[in-house]
């Protein structure tokens, strides 16, 4: 039986080559497309339990393919890059991948960071594929979010931090714990980043439906409540 179901989206076709025959030989059912828009394409019409994907490609590129992926899925990304510098590794990473491993590599620390990644989704996801609150309900497989059966659209952020919240419901979350939950202890971003994500997601939530569903614990942090 597979360990599981890889996609390799890179147009260097040696490299892809190699990768899939070491992921092969690994045990892994592994899946190669060469160009952008035929690797999203082929994302959309199977089930995969990861994704390697280069960012320099052709037909479309590995951040637009990262964006739209975290629209509806939460399998894990490892971008394959020869970009080294710091802000190509943020960028791909705020577009939704879940690592990055520099080219060139060695193949036992991208099947180490594999397996890493995959462990890290099963323990995040929960056993029912949905949560309810109040009128509120969170798509877990397809990481959608419908209030009072409308559709709301958020970023890969603000549906981690409204599921965070959620999940812990009527517990006081200190912006520490939402910090280093949400965006991790290596997030290189602004300090401020809890209160500016909070501020988006009440005015795509509270704001937008007139309720209050994120509520503040002055001088602490926040929590959702069944309060009124």
């Amino acid at each position: 039986m597979a360990k599981g179901k890889i996609l390799i989206i890179e147009d260097e076709v040696s490299l892809a080559r190699f990768v899939e025959l070491e992921l092969t030989f690994e045990g892994y059912e592994v899946t190669v497309a060469h160009d952008g828009r035929e690797g999203f394409d082929a994302f959309e019409k199977q089930k995969y339990d990861l994704l390697l994907l280069d960012l320099m490609l052709p037909g479309m590129d590995g951040m637009e393919i990262c964006r739209r992926i975290r629209k509806i899925s939460n399998i894990p990304i490892i971008i394959l890059t020869a970009k080294d510098e710091i802000s190509d590794k943020v960028a791909g990473l705020d577009s939704g991948a879940s690592d990055y491993i520099t080219k060139p590599f060695a193949i036992e620390e991208l099947l180490a960071r594999m397996r890493a990644a995959m462990r890290k989704v099963q323990t995040f996801d929960i056993k029912l594929n949905s949560l309810t609150f109040k009128d509120m309900v969170i798509d877990t497989d397809k990481r959608m979010v419908h209030i009072a059966g409308e559709a709301v659209e958020l970023t890969k952020k603000e549906y981690e931090l409204l599921l965070y919240l959620v999940k812990n419901k009527n517990i006081v979350l200190t912006r520490e714990q939402i910090f280093n939950k949400v965006w991790g202890y290596d997030y290189l971003g602004e300090t401020n980043v809890v209160d500016v994500y909070i501020r988006y997601l009440r005015a795509k939530i509270d704001e937008r439906f007139g309720k209050r569903y994120i509520f503040t614990a002055r001088g602490v942090g926040y929590y959702v409540s069944d309060e009124k």
